[in-house]
């Protein structure tokens, strides 16, 4: 349950770089903890799709992963930012990702911090 919780923070920090960072990413909301709420309703959901779907179109798409040397993971990052916004929006979220360019950039930005999250984080599998 803790690396559950410590993955959906770490998600929700990383979600909330790329809204800083990228114009095309928007959250709105009345007050700050509504933004930090929504953030962490969004990183569930975020952690939901990558979880669901994500497996499923890399193992569809896996030709093109091979033919690019993995560079088509920025593009399965990217639909996965996507799916996000729209299922966001189907839930009343206050988060969107508006256009392929906005989600390639945030799906890099969301990653890198993330990755960076997890090296921060305390990971319970790990006995130094």
């Amino acid at each position: 349950m803790k690396k559950f919780v410590l993955k959906t923070l770490a998600n929700a920090v990383a979600l909330g770089v790329a809204v800083w960072l990228i114009k095309g990413i928007t959250l709105t909301g009345s007050n700050t903890a509504h933004k930090a709420l929504t953030l962490v309703l969004v990183a569930l959901v975020f952690g939901v799709v990558n979880w669901l779907v994500k497996p499923v179109v890399k193992l569809l798409s896996f030709p093109l992963f091979v033919v690019t040397l993995g560079l088509f993971t920025l593009v399965v990052n990217a639909l996965m930012l996507m799916l996000t916004s729209y299922l966001s929006k189907k839930l009343t979220l206050d988060f969107h990702v508006s256009g392929f360019w906005a989600a390639l950039v945030g799906g890099l930005v969301v990653s890198i911090v993330a990755w960076a999250m997890h090296l921060i984080l305390p990971d319970e599998d790990d006995h130094r």
